[in-house]
């Protein structure tokens, strides 16, 4: 549940009085509320809407409290709402079985206000750290997964290069020599981009990145970018333009700003043919300006396309020149751009090329 999201809260009681009474309690405190009058409506309700917490009563005709509880913690959907029982009966062999049955606590009737809003914020705050915890979990899972399928080439790429150069060197021509030195560049460069990559990402996760959002001149910031890829564009007689005008400026984090723009220019480089044109644009749209980078290249389908941004998805594409592609660039591409209020997007086509394009704030001006 996202933190600006009111929590969903159901209650079920047959009881129209009670359901009234707990209802106003429980919206006058800023949830939203849905009432069941019966087990059967609520189990209704629930496959049509999960909430967030589950207050129930025991005692109610056709279907006990016990009953509704046992359904839902026996549904892999639904196990997971934490259930308290807010009811009349207050015997301890009740209480017992009520926790025995999955319920996260229990309530007697008649209730202290302050004292149900308190352990219902509890709850909810409790399923929230639960929910968080389980996805840090699973991008750490992720995260993992990327290390060990993103490092194996270039380490596998400089220890094979390494081995052959101890091995064979006094054999080698000049020709030779200055093909592996490449290669051995290549390699590094890559596993110190992933590296990079990997640093920035897992910053971006646990909180270890602050934005620092300043006006910056757009053009400056591009032809930085185009100058850093300078050498790599050369080696494939690329040609590089921009039409970003010089009175373009942008309000971002200079860093993932620049971050987002070295890796889409790495990208472009890579995927585009031997003499081919890559060529920067920003147009105003808005209180934003949509930059993209266009490229003459291979291009992608649309099962390439599909999950490029997430980091649950690995990206197992190569350039031209069977270049690697790391599978954090885009994720932190995507993470960045957000982070600064844009969007990223994609459009391409085989043996066309691919156009990726996000949006940033524009610096607005000040007026008297």
């Amino acid at each position: 549940m996202p933190k600006n999201k009111k929590a969903f809260i159901l209650i079920v009681d047959d009881n129209p009085q009670n359901l009234q009474l707990m209802g106003s309690i429980i919206y006058d405190k800023g949830y939203n509320v849905s009432i069941s009058s019966s087990g059967a409506k609520a189990l209704e309700s629930i496959s049509q809407h999960s909430p967030d917490l589950i207050l129930l009563d025991i005692q109610m005709p056709e279907m006990d409290g016990f009953e509704v509880c046992k359904i839902l913690k026996s549904n892999p959907d639904t196990k997971d709402i934490p259930i308290i029982f807010l009811t009349a009966v207050t015997d301890t062999e009740n209480i017992v079985r009520a926790f025995e049955s999955g319920a996260v606590d229990y309530i007697t009737k008649p209730f202290n206000k302050g004292e149900l809003i308190a352990r219902i914020a509890t709850h909810i705050e409790l399923k929230l750290s639960r929910e968080k915890l389980i996805e840090l979990n699973a991008s750490k899972d992720r995260f993992f997964s990327i290390i060990a399928h993103d490092l194996r080439n270039p380490t596998f790429a400089l220890k094979l290069l390494l081995h052959q150069m101890v091995n064979d060197y006094s054999s080698f021509s000049k020709e030779e020599i200055i093909l592996y030195l490449n290669g051995l560049q290549d390699a590094s460069e890559n596993l110190h981009k992933l590296l990079e990559d990997l640093l920035l990402w897992s910053k971006s996760q646990w909180g270890g990145l602050v934005i620092k959002s300043e006006k910056l001149n757009l053009q400056t910031v591009v032809n930085t970018k185009i100058a850093q890829c300078k050498s790599a564009a050369k080696n494939k007689n690329i040609v590089i333009k921009s039409t970003v005008k010089d009175d373009v400026f942008v309000n971002a984090d200079e860093m993932m700003l620049q971050t987002v723009l070295l890796n889409l220019l790495s990208n472009a480089i890579k995927f585009t043919n031997d003499n081919g044109l890559i060529e920067i644009t920003a147009k105003p749209t808005d209180q934003l300006i949509k930059v993209s980078v266009k490229d003459s290249g291979a291009g992608m389908n649309e099962a390439e396309l599909n999950g490029l941004f997430s980091i649950d998805t690995s990206v197992n594409l190569r350039g031209t020149n069977k270049e690697e592609i790391n599978g954090l660039g885009l994720v932190l591409c995507k993470e960045f751009t957000e982070r600064n209020g844009g969007e990223i997007s994609v459009k391409s086509e085989k043996e066309i090329g691919s156009t990726f394009s996000f949006t940033v704030r524009k610096e607005l001006k000040q007026t008297c």
